[in-house]
């Protein structure tokens, strides 16, 4: 498994550069055996959305660079598009952007006897983030996190059930 993560890591260090070049954000990438065959996916970000033609671009420019390098021994299939509504999280300003929102995580190891967990985005910082799920705060390292993503439509919900409750003031 470190293999796999030390790969991915360097990676990242070479295609981040690549895609920032074209204005857009690294969001995510992923390096998977699917059944069509090896798939590099690559999701690109930028505050105004993310267009087919940005998608196109990005991955016309990361194809040639990576012809070029060639970190990659096996034939794969490049693949560039929008994080969509259930966005990965993988930098430490991912996850501040969304605090008080519902996220999905998965640890590499064990955290109080669990490595899979859903609930409400409490804190965030350069090293940890705070999770609070099945009535509990769970501090999860960064460098624990294998895979994290908002849960969009929990925390659009979790929002509307919010949003019609009344507030009393008693004195």
């Amino acid at each position: 498994m470190a293999d796999k993560r030390d790969f991915l890591n360097e990676l990242w260090s070479m295609i981040e550069p690549v895609v920032n070049s074209e204005g857009v954000e690294l969001l995510e990438l992923e390096f998977r055996r699917e059944r069509q065959g090896y798939v590099l996916r690559i999701f690109i970000d930028h505050e105004e959305g993310i267009t087919i033609e940005d998608c196109s671009r990005v991955s016309a420019t990361v194809s040639d660079f990576l012809d070029v390098t060639d970190p990659i021994h096996h034939t794969y299939h490049l693949e560039v598009s929008s994080p969509g509504l259930d966005r990965p999280l993988r930098k430490p300003e991912h996850f501040t952007r969304h605090l008080g929102s519902i996220i999905v995580v998965k640890t590499s190891s064990p955290i109080l006897n669990r490595k899979n967990f859903k609930g409400l985005l409490k804190e965030a910082s350069e090293e940890e983030i705070v999770i609070e799920c099945d009535g509990m705060n769970f501090t999860i390292p960064l460098k624990d996190i294998d895979r994290a993503n908002l849960s969009y439509f929990d925390t659009e919900k979790a929002k509307s059930k919010n949003k019609g409750r009344k507030r009393h003031s008693f004195s």
